[in-house]
Parts: C-alpha cells; structure tokens; sequence
C-alpha cells in the first residue's frame, strides 16, 4: 500500500507539470540525487527526488518543495536563485544489517528542511549548492548541476 499510495503522488505531481507549464521547469543533477523541478506558483516548486547516500546504504523517494526568494531579496538578475523549503519522503534502508544497529537499518518515512542557491552560467546551465536537513532527501550538503527544460 505504501508503495502505491507513493507512486500516486509521483504521479500526481508530474501532471500537474502540464497545467503550469508557462513557468521555469529545472532538472538538478547532484553528486547523491536528482530532483525534477515543477512550478507551480512564479517563487515556489515542487520536486519529486530521488537521492542515496554516499555509501549507497539508502535509496530516498522523496519530494521537495522550495520558495524562491529572488522577488522578495530584490534580485533582478535572472543568473541567481536563492531557495529554501521543506522535503518529505520515504527512506529504504538497502545496506547491510551488520552495519548498523537495529535501530537504524529500517525504511522510514521522514521530513527535512533545505536552503539553497544556484547560479546560471548561461541560458540553460547553472550549478547549485544545497544544505538539507532530514535523511530522506538527504542530510548532507549537496552540489549539482541545474539544466533548465
């Protein structure tokens, strides 16, 4: 039931790409995850994500939403995006049991906080730097690179 209910959302997020399709679409490629960003209101997104971690323990399903800060910061130039929002998801342990304890070798569902930059280098590319609290998402810095669609 879980896993339906979670492609569901996944699913229902990604339709919602049609009918605000008039904004900026990103896709973010990071060193643990990539995340697929949706707009749905001029400063704030929605992202379904999929992330690790560096050992490769956990697979994270997962979705971000982020608020834009540019309009309210006053920056006008379109090379710099300034973020922060909140990620939920659910966290599938897929290491070893022996390398953990019992208490932290099982999937779980959990929620974080993020905040973020990025800069574009030119029309279609940037790179972006991350700080992301949560271990579904991911709970350690992250850096990527952001292609616009």
């Amino acid at each position: 039931m879980k896993k339906f209910t979670l492609l569901l959302v996944f699913t229902l997020i990604l339709s919602a790409s049609t009918v605000f399709g008039q904004a900026r679409k990103e896709l973010n490629f990071g060193l643990i995850g990539v995340n697929y960003e949706i707009p749905i209101h001029k400063d704030i997104t929605i992202a379904p994500a999929v992330a690790t971690d560096l050992d490769l323990d956990w697979i994270n399903l997962g979705v971000k939403a982020n608020y834009y800060f540019d309009n309210l910061f006053g920056i006008t130039d379109d090379a710099w995006d300034v973020y922060g929002g909140a990620n939920a998801g659910y966290a599938i342990y897929n290491g070893h049991n022996d390398d953990y304890d019992n208490d932290h070798h099982d999937s779980s569902f959990d929620v974080g906080l993020q905040v973020g930059g990025r800069w574009f280098w030119n029309e279609k590319w940037g790179v972006y730097a991350e700080i992301s609290g949560g271990s579904t998402i991911g709970a350690i810095p992250s850096i990527g690179v952001t292609m616009k669609l």
